[in-house]
């Protein structure tokens, strides 16, 4: 049967940004400024890109602002906000809130507060062909620590085999301590069948983990390398790490064209 395109999108963007103060006492931090566009923006671009048609965004800190940035953006994709503002719900209890607004089919998350560089393949388009409704409940995009910008600690998940997910998507588990130093680190970026959500607890906040393990005890957690770059910028010093790499990755590409 052939992969249905996904076309709807999570965009995580209702955090503090407790680590990217003084700058977002007054910003919030999807709106800090990276290369000549906020940090939510770099996200947004790969998403219309990707042919996704509708992204809900939830919001929490100064949501205005980030009200605002979505009604000046051109459509498509259509950005509907899900408000946080009442509470702030963590990663799983903020997605499991949108799903309303989500629908039925798997579905992007993207976490703000990074961003990622593609190589020849959009790492979006490589998750959607690696995706299998049948074997799948959430398919996590991950990036080798060398490749990783700003991350400044281990990785996360390996195969259940102990080796590296590649080329193709592996089931997935938590690396040890022992193994993290050789681990990939898990970006933030993921595809997740509302399905999962079935496993949510009780409490209206949660973060994701509580499912990602759900779906790891019933091997329905993959994982798929990402083959460029990825950014973290978490902290106001990691912006110039990040706009140096965007700038090397961008020389790069064009020497391998020209």
């Amino acid at each position: 049967m052939p992969r249905l395109p996904i076309t709807t999108a999570m965009l995580l963007a209702a955090g503090l940004g407790t680590r990217m103060r003084p700058l977002t006492e007054r910003t919030p931090k999807p709106l800090i400024p990276v290369a000549g566009r906020p940090l939510i923006g770099h996200a947004l671009e790969r998403l219309r890109a990707a042919g996704v048609r509708k992204v809900v965004m939830n919001v929490h800190w100064l949501a205005g602002q980030l009200e605002e940035w979505a009604r000046e953006q051109a459509l498509p994709p259509e950005i509907v906000v899900s408000d946080e503002r009442d509470e702030l719900l963590e990663t799983g209890g903020g997605i499991r809130k949108a799903l309303p607004l989500l629908g039925d089919d798997p579905f992007y998350v993207v976490n703000t507060d990074s961003i990622w560089l593609d190589d020849d393949t959009p790492a979006l388009a490589r998750l959607t062909a690696a995706w299998d409704d049948a074997r799948m409940d959430a398919l996590l995009l991950l990036c080798p620590l060398e490749q990783a910008v700003g991350h400044g600690k281990g990785g996360d998940f390996l195969c259940v085999d102990g080796g590296l997910p590649r080329t193709a998507p592996c089931p997935i588990r938590r690396a040890t301590e022992e193994e993290k130093p050789a681990a990939p680190v898990f970006t933030g970026i993921y595809v997740v069948h509302p399905r999962l959500f079935a496993a949510a607890p009780g409490a209206p906040r949660f973060s994701m983990n509580v499912l990602f393990d759900a779906a790891m005890r019933t091997g329905r957690l993959f994982g798929l390398t990402h083959d460029g770059p990825w950014l973290h910028v978490g902290t106001p010093d990691a912006i110039a790490k990040a706009e140096a790499a965007i700038a090397a990755h961008a020389q790069a590409r064009k020497g391998a064209t020209s």
